[in-house]
């Protein structure tokens, strides 16, 4: 059990619509909702915000979402896409946001699944990708488009939101306590929304999360970091995604924060200084670029610039790895550290628009641990989290008392976490899911008879703090019988900032091989910087400065591991994995089934002789 002091008092017997009332009465002129994308849209307060989720959740009543029905939403990060997903709630509704990635035949396989009476899409892009399979979909009635110009012609299943809000708007001026006798009966282990896995080894399922685990989850991380009410935070993720539901959506109704959405997750480096948020939450492969854009802009620097920063970055990283270690800091260093912290980091933090932050966090996979030193001797400590859909987030995390590089923390209030006998890690406690959707719309239970979820993560638990080595299905066990974790070797490889994603070989086989990817994004300028003018960045995977690189990236990967583990031959693939080609989910987790397959020659090629 955790040693933290519990919370559960403080979720006790809310529901989102709940807190929304409160928020509205209490805190109705604080700023809720700020779009980065529309200049012209104002900033919506919590009486405002609430207001709207109100006329649009009347709306839908009148379009026929009944409560218990599923709502699909396909669109990015923006006001809209929070206010129909909240009037959704408010109707005792479960809605459901799917990756904008998805493929006409992953849409139709959740539409169906879910039989959701009502989609609410975006605009064009979104409508291309459904409009192959809308006839498919037996339950869905209606179309809701937020972009009102993408509707087609003489289709009468479409309605935009405009005239939503204007229907709405209608209904509440008939009856203004309609809207509040709607989500009157709406109780804590209530179905509040719902979330399709990534479908990593079969079809994806539906993740039914309650009330109660939103809001325990969001009491929770907040009491181990000491968050204040009233955060600020920029929404870039997918919704589809967990932790952006819990970040984005539901703390900072719980807390009264302040969420700035940005439609695409690319321009988040221009968005932090403009907002300068307190708290940020990143996937791993954010952190990443940003360390290798900030190592870029070091290296161009000018020396007495350069040795200046490195100095105050090594003294920041020894009190950081101090306290790592239970250490008290020594007066004097704490001193030289708070005056370069003063002087030469705080500047560079409010130049990136990191110098408000109270806490940022980093989850959905491993994060290098020297992204995680670089970092902090900048002044920006990353507390890395682990959990998943079924747990409504984050499980474990490190905090600023307590952390540990190369772990994912210690539990959260009122949760447990235990290894079975295979290793498995099994969590328990009230972040854990109703269960998953089942085709006849029941929910299924998904622990035993005592509790446990078994997360199919494979872990170690010291002093309390959690250690992720791999996936339960994914371990590799060689031909003579070595089982090696291919997580850990892939983490390795994707430290170098060249390798985008890589996929560890070797199951039944005879030795450990790698399948890699470069990243597009950053290969051209680093190949600029040396010299070389190629920008296809298949011919730059094959030219021979960064085969150089690469063979380097490789040998310093190898160097960390066991001889069994050691990468014995690899393969540079001319292009990248996305969502849309396939190789990954739309979380970028490698699909190690369609790799296998689609890549069949290429892996038998690094088993044949020499």
């Amino acid at each position: 059990m955790s040693v933290l002091p519990s919370v559960a008092h403080l979720s006790e017997g809310q529901t989102i619509p709940a807190l929304l009332r409160r928020n509205a009465v209490e805190y109705g002129d604080l700023p809720a909702l700020t779009s980065l994308d529309e200049a012209d849209r104002p900033t919506l307060s919590w009486a405002e915000f609430r207001h709207e989720i109100a006329i649009v959740s009347l709306a839908l009543a009148d379009l026929g979402l009944r409560p218990r029905d599923r709502m699909l939403i396909m669109a990015p990060s923006s006001p809209d896409h929070l206010i129909v997903d909240l009037a959704a709630v408010h109707r005792g509704a479960i809605p459901c946001t799917a990756y904008a990635t998805l493929s006409p035949d992953q849409i139709r396989y959740v539409a169906r699944h879910s039989a959701a009476p009502v989609v609410v899409l975006q605009g064009t892009a979104e409508l291309d990708r459904w409009a192959q399979v809308l006839d498919d979909l037996p339950a869905l009635r209606r179309i809701v488009m937020i972009d009102e110009a993408a509707i087609p012609a003489g289709d009468d299943r479409f309605v935009s939101l405009a005239a939503l809000r204007r229907r709405g708007a209608e209904l509440h001026a008939a009856d203004p306590e309609a809207f509040e006798r709607s989500w009157a009966g709406i109780q804590p282990h209530d179905p509040l929304s719902m979330i399709y896995t990534s479908g990593t080894t079969g079809e994806p399922k539906g993740v039914v999360l309650s009330h109660q685990s939103a809001i325990h989850e969001a009491y929770a991380v907040h009491s181990v970091h000491g968050s204040p009410m009233h955060l600020s935070n920029i929404a870039y993720l997918p919704l589809a995604h967990v932790a952006e539901r819990e970040v984005s959506i539901y703390m900072p109704i719980v807390h009264a924060g302040h969420v700035h959405t940005l439609a695409d997750p690319t321009g988040i480096a221009a968005a932090l200084p403009k907002v300068r948020p307190q708290g940020l939450f990143a996937v791993p492969r954010v952190w990443e670029k940003m360390t290798a854009a900030l190592k870029t802009m070091l290296a161009a620097a000018p020396e007495d610039r350069r040795k200046t920063l490195l100095d105050a970055s090594e003294l920041l990283l020894r009190g950081y790895k101090a306290r790592e270690a239970g250490e008290e800091v020594p007066p004097e260093l704490a001193e030289q550290i708070a005056e370069a912290d003063r002087n030469v980091m705080a500047p560079v933090r409010q130049l990136l628009g990191l110098d408000r932050l109270l806490f940022c966090s980093s989850g959905a996979a491993a994060l290098p641990v020297e992204v995680l030193y670089f970092m902090a001797g900048l002044g920006v400590e990353i507390h890395e989290v682990w959990g998943l859909s079924e747990t409504t987030g984050a499980v474990t995390t490190n905090s600023a008392e307590a952390f540990r590089a190369g772990t994912v923390g210690r539990p959260v209030p009122d949760t447990e976490v235990k290894i079975a006998e295979d290793g498995e890690l099994l969590v328990r406690g009230p972040l854990v899911f109703l269960g998953y959707l089942a085709e006849d719309g029941t929910i299924e239970p998904a622990t035993d008879s005592d509790g446990w979820f078994a997360t199919g993560d494979i872990g170690t638990i010291s002093d309390g703090f959690v250690k992720i080595t791999d996936r339960k299905k994914e371990l590799i066990i060689t031909s003579g019988g070595k089982n090696i974790a291919p997580t850990r070797l892939e983490g390795l490889l994707s430290e170098h900032p060249l390798i985008g994603q890589a996929v560890a070989i070797g199951d039944g086989r005879p030795y450990v091989t790698a399948l890699i990817v470069l990243d597009d994004e950053i290969l051209p300028g680093w190949a600029k910087a040396r010299g070389i003018e190629v920008t296809d960045i298949a011919a730059l995977a094959e030219h021979p400065v960064v085969r150089e690189e690469i063979e380097s990236a490789v040998a310093s990967a190898n160097a960390r591991l066991a001889r069994v583990e050691q990468i014995k031959r690899y393969r540079v693939l001319p292009r990248a994995w996305t969502p849309e080609s396939g190789e990954v989910t739309p979380t970028l987790k490698l699909k190690r089934r369609v790799i296998a397959s689609r890549y069949a020659d290429d892996i038998e090629a690094l088993y044949q002789a020499v």
